[in-house]
């Protein structure tokens, strides 16, 4: 990973802890990634009704 040397003397003036950050930064792109990922699959192929669900739903109270 490259910092710039302004960023990295922000980071240092402020006390923040750069792989801490960096690790947090990660995980929130790979949440937001995953979340674009998942709404453009839905959006590809929707949910359709399912006829047969009505049935599925009852035959647990058979």
């Amino acid at each position: 990973m490259i910092l710039d040397d302004q960023l990295a003397a922000e980071a240092r003036e402020l006390g923040i802890n750069v792989s801490e950050a960096a690790r947090e930064g990660l995980r929130q792109a790979i949440r937001l990634r995953r979340a674009e990922r998942d709404r453009d699959a839905y959006l590809a192929r929707p949910e359709a009704e399912d006829a047969d669900w009505d049935g599925a739903e009852a035959w647990g109270d058979a």
